[in-house]
């Protein structure tokens, strides 16, 4: 049974109205009229106005009530103040979708945006889906459907365009038409009140139509949805995505035009990255990069190797390489060997790869074709200057015959105009992506490799630490509730030092003296020399304000250090709040690099993590990486690899390589407090000092803020960590234990061996095949799961010391965002031993306490085994109408 999508009725309607039809010229009535028919609509069309009697042909009728039959879709064109009241015509014939052209709401102020949460509960009370207000519309092709006043029709093709802006969905259009590029929807969302990217997205990706994916964002209102749908869509299909509002200005113009919520762009990025999604600036990149990776490029790595006829264009080349971060190509002895073979003896013997500007088209070929093959490029920029030797047109063939066989991308650049005309158009026939200069060609290649890049970020699913020693969850929050209690947000340094101490992060133990003589005492405790510190609640900064002093070696030291550090103090503000003073050990490393590791709370992606150099100077230097969490060891990795301090934490110098691992730790640790404890929103751990030894958190800032209890207890993170929580052990009558937990990215081999073991009537019951093994694709999809939308638990016990499958259960979340299908199976032989039941309980309960309505099942009508387990799970079966060979289960999850 194909499950419908319930954006069916507005990308795939049967039957649209138009409401607010008109014939006078030019009005919007006319228009979307005129390009319904002009696009040759495969369904039935109605106009609907009280003043006309028909509309370029078509009856038209006064109400939506009046036409006689259910419409899947209308389109709304008249002013706001009208659109309460046609909305409730609109439930009251049984509408299912509307696409609300009409401005004036949100964006236009406190009334309007009253009037949009109005007619948004209105949507909601009738059921209908609400595309809008003040957006496009839609388009689909293949449907003859252009519900849309733009001038320009889409062609048939398989981009799918999602943009909330209209105006730029209009200038796509018209660049696509002259391009021979063609779209199979364009979907224009406008403030999206009710319908939003990840609605549209999660049609897209079970869409056949659409191959690939365009986006244009101002703003995100739901976070979790957006990236739960962006990383499915990625995970199928390439996804280009444009964003706007990279800068205050340009942010505040977004507020004014679609009303959506603007976050920290560099926080965008880091998002985009762990969605798989290539970030692009603007058109004529996306356009390129269209042309380049939804045809038949696939990426592979970012080192590029450039092959020139010219000197000066292959520098031009290496320069904005440089820029953006890819690196040129260092080539094996292999390649030098077959270059030093093929070239003139004074060729530039290195990368950008100089052939002399006496090259032909057979020097070109060979010069290609040995880059190509060496193991350490990724990809070839091919540049041509129309020197006297040179035939562009000839090169041209050569290099069009090379790329049909390459398994790495191939861009041209061929400088000039006249004598390069036909070379280009030559390209343009073959496919090959080609620039007239050096700079967007490299920006190009940047692009390819980001999207291979991201994928490989896309397929982090971090799991527990359930390695490592537990933290202290329970005495971290005891803390926060502590100060909260007090009406105190911001923690003094011991408190946040017991945070990071409670998740194992290592400390500089921390003691409050409130007198110098306390202050001498507790400094002889802890021991010569020691660091003293203002505790107020006042100063974020302390050095700033005359507040730390270091390398304190005598006791008469730190009696007259306590009172010049108040002194100083309260001169420089005097307002401040003091505690007293802080003294911890000094922290002497020699080889110790001064690092820091942050938290802060963005308003539309909720908490992230950044790390970089620390220190005084940590806001100069601007040196910081920044990541979404939950994070994982690749994904720690890429974030350290991404900074400049990063090259100075292996051997530098005279000073030896930190100890990488102990930093690493850290930073997972960090994204494990993020996951936790809710109610941080900003943390600083500055100096983080490392050595070759380990790595301890010198100084601690935590600010935390009360929230709301709600069912799902991540419901403050952009991307859903791994559910350790719901592990649980089962003890079998018999004695044995069995692990059941959620399913993780690292347990792609026990699903291998487990699938390979069953027989081959269980493989047929369940993937309706008796393959031996699980293909590739099949076994990340099984294993590298969003634990948003959906669910799977692995029921393992131990075997001669390693873990072993015996069992799986999964839940997906269907369309309608209400039900779910599941599957389960167990091995043969746990067959009959109550494990399939068990199972069943989890993901029943798990599902229930997620909201979810129904759980639906289908099962073949000869199974009879399953038919009769899942009639005892409370499930009502029913025969599939389309399909007598099947049965459909339904169980209602909730009261």
């Amino acid at each position: 049974m194909k499950e419908t999508h319930y954006l069916t009725p507005l990308l795939e309607p049967r039957s649209v109205g138009i409401i607010g039809a008109s014939e006078r010229e030019g009005s919007l009535g006319d228009v979307l009229v005129r390009n319904m028919l002009d696009a040759g609509y495969k369904g039935k069309l109605f106009a609907i106005n009280p003043k006309h009697e028909s509309v370029r042909g078509i009856a038209c009728y006064k109400s939506v009530e009046d036409v006689p039959q259910r419409l899947d879709l209308v389109v709304i064109a008249v002013r706001a103040e009208k659109v309460l009241a046609i909305l409730d015509a609109c439930g009251r014939a049984g509408v299912k979708a509307a696409i609300l052209l009409s401005s004036g709401f949100s964006e236009a102020g406190p009334r309007g945006a009253l009037l949009e949460r109005q007619v948004v509960d209105a949507a909601q009370r009738h059921r209908i889906r609400l595309l809008g207000p003040n957006c496009l519309g839609i388009m689909r092709p293949q449907l003859g459907l252009n519900a849309t006043f733009a001038h320009t029709r889409a062609q048939k093709g398989s981009i799918g365009l999602i943009s909330q802006s209209g105006a730029l969905c209009a200038a796509i259009l018209d660049w696509a038409k002259p391009n021979n590029v063609g779209f199979s929807a364009v979907v224009s969302l406008g403030t999206s009140s009710d319908i939003d990217f990840g609605d549209v997205l999660e049609y897209m990706i079970s869409d056949p139509r659409t191959e690939s994916i365009f986006l244009y964002v101002e703003g995100i209102r739901d976070a979790r949805r957006f990236m739960s749908a962006l990383r499915g869509a990625a995970r199928v299909k390439p996804v280009l995505l444009i964003k706007a509002g990279r800068h205050p200005e340009a942010s505040r113009a977004i507020l004014s035009h679609s009303a959506a919520p603007i976050g920290d762009d560099a926080v965008f990025d880091a998002a985009l990255r762990r969605a798989g999604v290539i970030r692009l600036y603007n058109l004529g990149q996306l356009f390129a990069a269209a042309n380049a990776l939804f045809s038949h490029f696939r990426p592979r790595g970012n080192r590029l190797a450039v092959i020139t006829n010219g000197g000066g264009p292959g520098i031009m080349a290496a320069d904005r390489a440089a820029d953006i971060g890819i690196p040129l190509s260092e080539f094996t002895e292999g390649t030098m060997e077959k270059l030093n073979a093929v070239l003139p003896a004074n060729w530039s013997r290195g990368n950008p790869v100089d052939i002399l500007g006496d090259a032909d088209a057979e020097r070109y070929g060979k010069a290609v074709k040995a880059t190509l093959e060496g193991p350490n490029v990724d990809g070839v920029l091919v540049m041509l200057t129309p020197q006297g030797m040179t035939n562009p047109s000839a090169v041209a063939d050569a290099l069009i015959e090379i790329e049909k066989t390459a398994d790495k991308p191939v861009v041209a650049c061929w400088m000039g105009e006249e004598l390069v005309t036909e070379s280009r158009q030559k390209f343009s026939a073959a496919g090959i992506p080609h620039f007239r200069t050096p700079e967007p060609a490299v920006e190009l290649f940047s692009h390819i490799s980001a999207y291979y890049r991201n994928q490989k970020l896309l397929m982090q699913t971090p799991s527990s630490l359930s390695h490592l020693t537990p933290p202290s969850i329970e005495s971290a929050r005891l803390v926060i509730e502590m100060a909260l209690s007090e009406r105190r947000k911001k923690l003094n340094e011991m408190e946040s030092k017991a945070l990071l101490a409670a998740f194992r992060i290592p400390i500089a133990q921390t003691v409050v003296a409130r007198s110098a003589a306390e202050a001498m005492v507790l400094a002889a405790e802890i021991g010569l020399p020691v660091v003293m510190k203002i505790d107020s609640p006042s100063i974020v900064h302390k050095s700033d304000v005359g507040g730390v002093r270091l390398n304190i070696r005598s006791l008469v030291a730190v009696r007259s250090t306590y009172q010049e550090i108040l002194d100083e103090v309260k001169r420089v503000q005097p307002d401040a709040v003091i505690n007293g003073i802080a003294i911890e050990p000094m922290i002497q490393k020699r080889n110790g690099r001064e690092l820091v590791v942050g938290v802060k709370r963005d308003p539309v992606f909720g908490p992230v993590i950044t790390f970089g150099e620390g220190g005084n100077l940590v806001e100069a230097n601007r040196d910081v990486a920044v990541a979404l969490p939950p994070l994982n060891s690749y994904l720690v990795k890429d974030m350290i690899r991404s900074t400049r301090i990063y090259h100075r934490l292996g051997e530098f110098r005279h000073l030896p390589a930190i100890d990488m691992t102990a930093l690493e730790l850290v930073l997972l640790r960090v994204s494990e407090m993020v996951c936790e404890l809710p109610w941080i929103t900003e943390m600083e751990i500055n100096p983080l000092i490392v050595d070759e030894n380990g790595a301890v958190a010198v100084d601690a800032s935590i600010i935390v803020d009360n929230v709301s209890p709600t069912a799902d207890r991540y419901d403050h993170m952009a991307i859903h960590p791994y559910p350790s929580h719901l592990t649980q052990t089962w003890i079998v009558p018999d004695g044995t234990t069995v692990t059941i937990r959620p399913i993780k990215p690292e347990d792609a081999d026990l699903e291998v061996e487990f699938v390979r073991n069953l027989s081959s009537e269980t493989k047929y019951y369940r993937f309706m095949n008796t393959m031996r093994e699980l293909p590739p694709a099949m076994v990340a999809r099984l294993t590298q799961i969003d634990y948003d939308r959906e669910m799977a638990f692995v029921a393992t016990l131990e075997v001669d010391g390693a873990e072993k499958e015996i069992g799986v259960c999964r839940y997906a979340v269907n369309p309608d965002g209400e039900s779910c299908e599941f599957a389960v199976v167990v091995a043969d032989d746990w067959q009959h031993r109550g494990l399939a039941r068990k199972l069943m309980g989890v993901l029943i309960e798990t599902a229930r306490s997620r909201g979810i309505a129904y759980m639906n099942g289908v099962f073949l009508s000869n199974n009879e085994r399953m038919l009769k387990f899942v009639q005892k799970l409370g499930f009502v079966l029913s025969n599939d109408p389309e399909d007598n060979t099947v049965k459909l289960g339904v169980l209602a999850l909730q009261d």
